[in-house]
Formats: structure tokens, C-alpha cells, sequence
């Protein structure tokens, strides 16, 4: 896809700091981490969301996915990882890419990267709980 910088790196023409190249994917550093290590893994394919992805690919994108967190769980001494995407909504790069970040203990990443809420009760987050519910049953 024209303009897409992923794509560009995909195709070898952006440099990036490759990490692994597989039919499922390529992954390479943040240019901009969280932490040193900070890996993103993009489809070789130019999508835009998790939707986009087919189901047919799932398995081996999430597979590469996997083994890049062990791999920067282990290659980097890191005592876990957050892996984590955006759809849409705060997608630097409009390509699918799943971020793989190493984390040790006391680095002061709280949880996520936004604020966190509460439901006022039971009776909303039920309500917000069968709407998805509805969502996923094509109602």
C-alpha cells in the first residue's frame, strides 16, 4: 500500500531494526518505546484492524506474536511483557501492528497507558455486558 511505512518496511524499503522475518509477519523496534526492546509485529499484508485480519491468519500471526514475547522475555532478561494493540482509535500507523513491550518489575508502567474507571453498579456493567454479548450474537 502506497504511503504505508509498514508496508515499506515489510517490502525492505524503509530501514527498520528487524527482529524476525516469517510468512506470518515481520516484526521490528519501536522507533518511539516504552522501554528499550519495545517490538512491534505487523502483518506482511496491509490491514488496517484486528478485523481486517482473515481467520484463516489468526492463528499464525497470534503464533508469531507468542514467540516474540518469549523471545524479548528472554533475550532481554525482562520479567514479562504487555502486549498490546489499537484499533483505530490512537493507530499511529494505520497497519495492523501489535506492540510486544518488556516490563520489570517497579519500571512505573501502571496497568494501561489511559486512566481507569469503575461501573456505578452491577446493574450497568451487566448492561454493558449483554450489549457486547448481543453484539457477538449478530443481534
Amino acid at each position: 500500500m502506497g504511503g504505508c511505512v509498514f508496508c515499506g518496511i515489510v517490502a525492505g524499503d524503509v530501514p527498520a531494526f528487524r527482529v524476525v522475518e516469517a510468512p506470518e509477519g515481520v516484526a521490528f523496534l519501536d522507533t518511539r518505546p516504552v522501554f528499550r526492546g519495545h517490538v512491534l509485529v505487523v502483518p506482511r499484508t496491509h490491514l488496517v484492524t484486528l478485523a481486517d485480519l482473515p481467520a484463516g491468519a489468526l492463528a499464525g500471526y497470534f503464533g508469531l506474536v507468542q514467540r516474540v514475547a518469549v523471545a524479548v522475555e528472554s533475550g532481554l532478561g525482562a520479567g514479562g511483557t504487555f502486549v498490546a494493540m489499537n484499533n483505530r482509535v490512537s493507530q499511529s500507523v494505520a497497519h495492523l501492528h501489535t506492540h510486544v513491550v518488556p516490563r520489570t518489575k517497579g519500571d512505573g508502567l501502571r496497568g494501561f497507558f489511559w486512566p481507569r474507571t469503575r461501573y456505578a453498579d452491577d446493574a450497568e456493567a451487566r448492561g454493558y455486558a449483554e450489549r457486547v454479548a448481543a453484539a457477538l450474537a449478530g443481534g
